[in-house]
């Protein structure tokens, strides 16, 4: 059989039930006759032809599947703010994580999106991660980041090293000036909550800033306000 058919079998059969399993389960030599996998194959393969969106489908599926089992594993350590890096409800019933960099024009993009998902949702926290991957600056701005965070600063400090443009020395200085961080004071543990922070990432599979987490999915992408409203709501009534 077709290599890519037997991977559309796999695939389809994991995220659509037990029918596809079946099937799946049944590509392998010797488990059918040739007449019988000569039917499955052409049944599939029509299928396929006529419905080419269910591969991809199928894969964000078991994509999706997989990141609810890893976030089930780790919720507590993905949605608990370190310091006061978080906004909107400290108390609330769904938590958004954003994974972001200070070096990424998506996730300054995506600042007033967050600050209308807040005004409108008095039900929902807002945790930010750091992923610092696009530059060496990115990690001495998440380093800094952390220090803000640790004083009770964050949500200034990270609006105000946004607002000064390319990130540098100079801007994340200028930034904890305005914003009365002391920059001196890192917490011993910034590192590790980066390293961690980054070992997450790899788990759940992200590429890029702005990663998002919330419920049991991961999003990527500077996403529009309705977008992230809808996986917010989701999320709720999951938990309902």
């Amino acid at each position: 059989m077709n290599r890519t058919l037997v991977v559309a079998l796999v695939v389809i059969g994991a995220a659509f039930g037990a029918v596809g399993t079946w099937l799946a389960e049944r590509v392998a030599p010797g488990e059918l006759s040739g007449a019988d996998r000569a039917r499955i194959e052409h049944t599939v393969r029509d299928y396929i032809l006529a419905n080419p969106d269910i591969i991809p489908e199928a894969m964000q599926r078991l994509n999706d599947r997989e990141n609810a089992r890893v976030i089930a594993t780790m919720r507590s350590a993905i949605e608990t703010p370190y310091g006061n890096a978080y906004m909107g409800n400290p108390n609330g019933d769904v938590t958004l994580v954003e994974y972001y960099d200070y070096n990424c024009g998506y996730c300054r993009a995506s600042l007033p999106t967050l600050d209308k998902l807040v005004q409108a949702d008095p039900k929902l926290r807002i945790v930010f991660r750091e992923m610092p991957v696009l530059a060496e600056s990115s990690l001495a701005a998440a380093r800094a980041a952390l220090t803000a965070a640790s004083q009770g600063k964050f949500k200034p400090f990270h609006d105000a090293l946004y607002a000064a443009g390319p990130v540098s020395e100079q801007t994340i200085a200028a930034a904890a000036r305005a914003t009365g961080v002391d920059l001196s004071k890192t917490p011993s543990d910034a590192d590790d909550e980066i390293r961690n922070n980054l070992a997450t990432t790899a788990k759940l599979g992200m590429r890029g800033t702005p990663s998002w987490v919330v419920g049991d999915r991961v999003l990527s992408g500077a996403l529009p306000l309705d977008k992230l409203q809808e996986a917010i709501a989701a999320a709720r009534a999951a938990r309902s």
